[in-house]
């Protein structure tokens, strides 16, 4: 019912910025809260940030408070995560999801896109 695409990653230095996109499929979507997740390598998948459907609250991990911005643009369904100011550690694959029940799970997730920050 729901497909996600998510895109541009890269490799990019220290202090850099990257912007990653999510394309997501299905004539709901704007009634759906999307989420970025990340997991590096040896690690669990983790929270990064979240966006209700209206755009109206968004939540963030402390790690990237400050730094990330997610927003989303119903018109075209599609998700932005904003990265500025990039440090080695954010080095992960990101995931894009979705949630389409309030405190349920995230029940759609896309390929993943990878981030990588050099030193």
């Amino acid at each position: 019912q729901v497909q996600l695409v998510e895109s541009g990653g890269g490799l990019v230095q220290a202090g850099g910025s990257l912007r990653l996109s999510c394309a997501a499929s299905g004539r709901t979507f704007s009634r759906y809260a999307m989420g970025w997740f990340r997991q590096a390598p040896g690690k669990e998948r983790e929270f990064v940030a979240t966006i209700t459907w209206s755009g109206g609250s968004t939540a963030y991990a402390d790690s990237v408070k400050g730094r990330f911005t997610i927003s989303r643009d119903n018109a075209k369904n599609t998700v932005y995560l904003q990265m500025n100011s990039l440090k080695p550690e954010d080095t992960a694959v990101y995931y894009c999801a979705v949630r389409t029940v309030v405190g349920g799970p995230w029940g759609y997730w896309g390929q993943g896109t990878q981030v990588t920050v050099s030193s």
